[in-house]
């Protein structure tokens, strides 16, 4: 089976104008809910005209990548670094690294006070993208749907003398009780064909769909690795926020959530374990509260994250599968009664073909 072949589109970050489109071999990609996905490519330069082009297109920071498998958008997102690297033939390449478009909101911080009484969450996500936008040179083109809600009120004030950055802040949003998942997804626009950096939203979770495919193993999953962990376990849990000292010749002492135990744990005669969180920017007592009793939830009860291998030339997958739900078939020693559970993807990353070794994708699940 032939593997489509690869290309990035180079344009310019605020306009997405094009620039270059360009063939890249060694492609690796990753995308994800609830964190930054990332890129590798590797753009031959086999004479001084490919060469040209390239440092013509390829400006760090300022430039968008698009990464096109076949004729579909599988990946978008910001070149930070570059390397170029020459073999023992002297053949040169340049492998370059990309981050997600949740990536520049590391690079933006919050600057003018911004303050919101009873909005809604979603509401709030995008406002912060609008201030991002408002600013000089910082609008990069973030789409999203304007009339979406999750109804969940919320008071939020953030400092300029805090600094915060954009995605940090929007990620304590997302992790507070009652709170959301988030990402910036790359796609085509189906009646247009434009290329689109689409906020997406879910409360309490993305969901976008149950698909039909089936994974089974034997068969197209080639491997799996199902961790169980218990480090991360905790039924006692207290969450530091901001200092609240008015008074810079007192000594200075963080806001404190209340300490929350677990007792029905405790009495089922588990050891008492003790988690911890900061949120420094934090100054009101009842959003701390409510990270605290978030943090506890997931404590203590940890979601094990299974992996799977699957090869790309035996069922159809892509990065749009993000969100939706799947079936896995499991028999081997330990499934030997057989596992048939339905799972939500929330992670995805691409492998290429390598010495005869098929693309693969891994998927990393959830329970649905």
């Amino acid at each position: 089976m032939n593997v489509p072949a690869y290309r990035v589109i180079l344009c310019d970050l605020r306009t997405d104008q094009v620039l270059d489109i360009l063939p890249v071999n060694d492609v690796s990609l990753d995308d994800y809910i609830g964190k930054i996905g990332s890129a590798a490519a590797t753009v031959p330069l086999p004479n001084a005209r490919i060469a040209a082009r390239v440092r013509s297109a390829l400006d760090l920071g300022r430039t968008a990548m698009w990464i096109e498998r076949g004729p579909d958008i599988w990946w978008g997102g910001i070149p930070w670094t570059a390397n170029l690297t020459s073999n023992d033939r002297g053949a040169l390449g340049l492998r370059v690294q990309a981050g997600g478009w949740a990536s520049y909101l590391d690079h933006r911080a919050i600057l003018h006070t911004q303050q919101a009484t009873a909005v809604d969450q979603f509401d709030l996500v995008r406002g912060l993208i609008d201030y991002s936008a408002s600013l000089a040179g910082g609008d990069i083109g973030i789409e999203y749907d304007a009339e979406q809600l999750s109804g969940v009120p919320r008071d939020r004030t953030y400092r300029r003398y805090d600094q915060p950055r954009i995605r940090e802040v929007i990620d304590q949003l997302a992790s507070v009780e009652g709170g959301f998942e988030w990402r910036i997804a790359s796609y085509r626009d189906t009646s247009s064909g434009r290329r689109v950096k689409g906020l997406q939203l879910g409360a309490p979770v993305i969901r976008t769909g149950e698909s039909e495919i089936v994974l089974d193993h034997p068969g197209p999953v080639l491997s799996y690795d199902w961790p169980i962990d218990a480090t991360v376990r905790a039924n006692v849990w207290q969450s530091r926020g901001a200092s609240d000292n008015k008074n810079q010749a007192a000594e200075s002492l963080p806001l404190m959530s209340e300490l929350l135990v677990d007792d029905e744990q405790l009495a089922a005669g588990w050891p008492r374990l003790d988690g911890t969180s900061d949120y420094t920017t934090v100054t009101d007592p009842g959003t701390l509260a409510a990270h605290a009793r978030a943090d506890l939830a997931a404590a203590l009860t940890p979601r094990p994250i299974p992996e799977l291998t699957v090869a790309l030339d035996r069922v159809a997958l892509s990065p749009a599968l993000l969100g939706a739900t799947v079936r896995v078939r499991i028999r081997d020693l330990w499934w030997a009664e057989g596992l048939d559970e339905r799972y939500r993807v929330v992670g995805l990353a691409i492998s290429p073909s390598l010495r005869g070794r098929p693309e693969t994708a891994k998927l990393y699940l959830e329970a649905a």
